[in-house]
């Protein structure tokens, strides 16, 4: 285990809606409500070191260290989160918790219904990106922490970041939205509809009651391949893969699996179905698709006017076509017209929209000095 790890953590449980539930932004209302989370470093004596950080549609709370020294990796931004790191464990006490909707250990369709005494299935509410953070600041609550240092997070996570800015500015002192957007394209809705359908062509997915029995499997991983294609770009598929065969030194002229970008993309969707619920990708997807920052004012600027005196980083990547530059763009104008603090930044990269996950040298430059700005500004 390396010297800057956080080393060896642990999922903890925070339940509440047990006696009047959670409204949701659909009408119906949700509880109990479990969030699984996590947290490392220390809450300093004021509760002012705080910075949550949201995942994206395939993350959980599990964002950095282990669960057992054999564990084969760490969290999904273990490179940015630990002693000395952008997100440096020294200095901040670091949050991250499992989206409802989600499953793994937050409330979700996977999860029983209390009602019934088995898993809630298609009976579970439709959640949005507003339900996820909702249920986000009862935890931060709980927790103590009147106002977060910061709020970050890429794509989905990002999205909940910009709710966080344009819903609870008074809980923040900065934001940090990376590779993310205010809204969804009719592109990227067309996507997740892609992969909604070959989860409900599956034979096992049984509308959503299939707990008992197989999963739909074969569903979930091809809406994971569907969606792992969105996440690479075309430069780093050539140098990745180019059009290399896996395991032929000819073509076999056949359906087998001949090229090793196809390998590739089958081995991460039967991976996926090992940790995911078919009916959580249903869930979450449809709330990325509802995410409107834009919904019931006139112009973007008009979300962000109760926040314009936070300092805001926003991050995009000039090789992710999931969410190119331009929704970036489009936000600091939004922000900018509210009058906000934005330092924006368009990062050259070849790895498509996971590049949040992979430019750590960047991101850990850019992060830290930003961090310490706002450190310094507010102590």
């Amino acid at each position: 285990m390396p010297g800057n790890s956080v080393g060896i953590v642990q999922r903890q449980y925070f339940t509440f809606a047990e006696e009047t539930p959670m409204r949701l932004d659909s009408g119906e209302s949700l509880g109990p409500l479990t969030l699984a989370y996590e947290t490392y470093g220390q809450l300093n004596a004021d509760s002012s070191n705080a910075i949550l950080i949201c995942h994206a549609l395939s993350g959980d709370s599990h964002v950095a260290g282990y669960y057992t020294p054999e564990d084969a990796a760490p969290g999904w931004w273990d490179e940015c989160v630990g002693p000395g790191k952008a997100f440096d464990t020294n200095k901040y006490f670091v949050i991250c918790s499992n989206v409802i909707g989600g499953c793994q250990g937050s409330t979700g369709p996977s999860s029983i219904y209390p009602a019934t005494g088995k898993p809630y299935g298609l009976s579970f509410p439709v959640i949005t990106i507003g339900d996820m953070v909702r249920a986000q600041r009862h935890l931060i609550d709980y927790l103590g922490i009147e106002k977060l240092l910061t709020v970050a997070g890429g794509s989905m996570g990002g999205m909940q970041v910009l709710e966080w800015a344009a819903h609870y500015p008074e809980r923040l002192q900065s934001a940090i939205p990376i590779a993310t957007t205010a809204r969804h394209s009719p592109m990227l809705i067309a996507f997740g509809e892609v992969g909604r359908q070959a989860i409900y062509a599956d034979p096992n997915w049984n509308q959503g009651d299939y707990y008992e029995g197989a999963h739909p499997d074969a569903g979930l991983a091809v809406a994971r391949m569907v969606g792992h294609i969105t996440y690479l770009s075309e430069d780093s598929m050539h140098q990745k893969f180019g059009r290399r065969l896996q395991t032929r030194e000819h073509f076999g002229y056949d359906f087998e699996t001949d090229f090793a970008i196809e390998s590739y993309l089958r081995h991460n969707g039967q991976r996926f179905t090992e940790r995911f619920d078919a009916n959580s990708f249903l869930y979450v997807t449809k709330a990325l698709d509802y995410f409107d920052l834009e919904n019931g004012y006139h112009k973007l600027s008009q979300a962000f006017d109760n926040s314009a005196n936070l300092p805001y980083l926003v991050l995009s990547f000039t090789s992710d076509w999931l969410y190119p530059a331009y929704h970036a763009k489009e936000l600091v104008s939004a922000l900018t017209a509210a009058g906000a603090d934005v330092t924006y930044l368009n990062i050259e990269s070849t790895w498509g929209h996971d590049a949040f996950l992979l430019e750590v040298e960047t991101m850990t430059k850019l992060l830290g000095q930003f961090l310490s700005r706002i450190d310094r500004h507010f102590h």
